[in-house]
């Protein structure tokens, strides 16, 4: 008789992976074996990749950068106890961020469970509101009826659905299973279920506007000339071209995030808001067309914060609320690809003044922002936008990268393919994210734009490197030996307790940390040489790092901040 735990892993598995799974990241331990080998079988097929990993947080991130890049499901497998625990960092992100992932938990079997046996804690709908759904699956049977077999298949058919729905997001699997956990060499021997077909099939569709609520959309657009689109974050890179086909359309001024995709490669976007809008006093606009999740920039959040603007239009594909100002006067559940087509169909082409004035404004700002950069930590953000080759891929880790790359990211006619981890803007988990994406692109140069504490926290996940053989990244680290981005705080003028309990430095030598996982270690000397290095292809891992000074970072950008006001002066250009 075969192992009932092995015919359950296998049957839920096989019917994973004819929705659609490619990918899975393991982590070891005992509970989650019949698990392991159900997976182990199908890489052998090649129907599925494994991915392995020591650490289950780094193999969590990791899944998560993987999903990303490939915008379908990535599983991850834990054994029982505070294993899964260590999931629930990148389980909150893919929440917040809308990244599908299936989690799959080995768990020790009812009777067990509230009896103190050794790692055994409470895992049922152990993500709470984090998952989408939950299941806790009933313990395997060793003569299951056609009945039970259905259960489990439309299970793990309905899992992928529900991962990869409209809405992405978490599903959590947990198996109980009980000793033997390993299958004999018969029960390896013996043909798994894939003989048997797949009974459900789950399709979706995307949600559409009314004809009368397209109508009023296309009034209120007509109504306002003074007006700007905003593509924010977590959009479909795809959107882009239509984006900036409508906003040359009806002339309204393209505001796009760095991680929209629709800022490089796309030359006519605005992207210096977050140094125009500082100490500026541009009026806001009549309306406001935002596509994606909140933009990245204070500054703009600000400015558009105000009871100036009459209409905010939020497109969401998902229905999701995002607004944290509150501002939104129509959210439209839709999808933005077929919205954003019929409105381009149906709307009038219109020159504009606000627009050629924002392009203007635009245009004097990145001229300053050329002249007055000096050497501090962003001046090596922009060299490193603008050294990169065409299509490769960056990934901006949380705290100061990401808004350097806002701040100074300048548009081109250059392609370039920005990720991050915005849904809860955790520092954890960045360096695995990173290699997840690299590993789903290995033909691509990818960049890993990171801080120094933010690398510390996931230093483990560098493992992953050598272990998966990943070989086309390079990371870029701004060492400020601790929080840097605390010197944008008022807390700033509180010493000594600020940087004691708030920057914290750290004074560790990331050289070891470069030597002990074999990348190559670059320390930079100044713009020139980092410019040169980026430009130099490379076939193995560096580790190029940056050592700066927060507070004279932070002195430098406000110094610059106030010379490019001067310069739009200058040219008479009213902010």
């Amino acid at each position: 008789m075969s192992n009932p735990n092995l015919v359950w892993a296998r049957t839920m598995i096989e019917e994973l992976t004819r929705a659609g799974l490619r990918h899975v990241c393991i982590a070891p331990g005992s509970r989650s074996t019949p698990l392991v080998f159900a997976f182990a079988e199908l890489a052998q097929t090649n129907h599925v990749t494994i991915h392995r990993h020591l650490d289950e947080r780094s193999a969590a991130f990791f899944a998560l950068g993987l999903a990303q890049a490939t915008r379908t499901p990535v599983a991850l497998i834990c054994t029982s106890g505070s294993a899964l625990a260590n999931f629930f960092p990148a389980v909150v992100e893919a929440h917040e961020s809308g990244v599908p992932l299936i989690i799959l938990t080995g768990d020790r079997p009812h009777e067990l469970r509230g009896s103190g046996a050794n790692q055994t804690i409470d895992q049922v709908e152990f993500y709470g509101k984090y998952a989408l759904w939950s299941v806790d699956l009933p313990l395997p049977e060793a003569d299951p009826g056609p009945l039970v077999l259905r259960y489990l298949r439309t299970t793990a058919a309905r899992a992928y659905a529900t991962a990869n729905g409209q809405r992405q997001g978490v599903v959590h699997l947990n198996f109980p299973f009980r000793k033997p956990l390993e299958p004999t060499a018969a029960d390896l021997a013996r043909a798994s279920a894939s003989a048997v077909e797949s009974i459900t099939t789950i399709t979706r569709a995307a949600p559409t506007i009314h004809p009368a609520d397209l109508t009023a959309l296309i009034d209120l657009i007509n109504a306002h000339e003074r007006g700007i689109i905003i593509a924010g974050t977590n959009i479909d890179p795809a959107l882009a071209p239509d984006l900036h086909a409508l906003a040359h359309q009806i002339g309204y001024p393209l505001f796009a995030d760095p991680l929209s995709g629709a800022r490089f490669g796309h030359p006519n976007a605005i992207a210096a808001y977050e140094t125009f809008l500082n100490g500026g006093d541009l009026a806001a606009p009549d309306l406001i067309i935002r596509v994606g999740d909140m933009p990245t920039s204070k500054w703009l959040n600000a400015w558009i914060d105000t009871d100036a603007v009459q209409t905010y239009i939020h497109i969401t594909p998902a229905g999701i609320w995002s607004d944290d100002q509150h501002r939104v006067t129509h959210l439209i559940h839709a999808d933005p690809a077929a919205l954003i087509a019929a409105l381009h169909d149906q709307t009038p082409t219109r020159a504009s003044t606000w627009n050629d004035h924002l392009h203007a404004l635009e245009s004097a700002t990145w001229e300053a922002i050329n002249q007055h950069l000096t050497d501090f930590d962003a001046a090596y953000v922009y060299d490193l936008i603008a050294s990169l080759p065409d299509d490769a891929i960056v990934f901006a880790g949380n705290s100061l990268p990401i808004r350097h790359v806002d701040q100074f990211g300048r548009p081109s006619g250059k392609k370039l393919n920005l990720y991050g981890n915005r849904g809860a803007s955790g520092i954890d988990g960045n360096v695995s994210t990173a290699l997840g994406i690299a590993r789903a692109h290995p033909d691509q140069p990818v960049y890993l734009l990171i801080g120094d504490v933010t690398l510390y926290h996931d230093l483990n996940g560098l493992l992953a490197i050598r272990n998966l053989g990943i070989n086309n990244i390079t990371i870029v680290l701004l060492n400020n030996d601790g929080g840097g981005i605390f010197n944008r705080l008022p807390v700033s003028a509180l010493d000594p307790t600020f940087t004691d309990l708030f920057i914290m430095p750290h004074g560790l030598d990331f050289t070891h940390a470069a030597r002990l996982y074999g990348l190559e270690h670059t320390l930079i000397t100044d713009r020139a040489h980092f410019r040169d290095l980026i430009a130099q292809p490379a076939d193995h891992v560096r580790l190029i790092e940056i050592r700066t000074d927060a507070r004279h970072d932070e002195s430098a950008r406000k110094a610059l901040i106030h010379a490019v006001h001067q310069h739009i002066r200058t040219m008479q250009i009213a902010e």
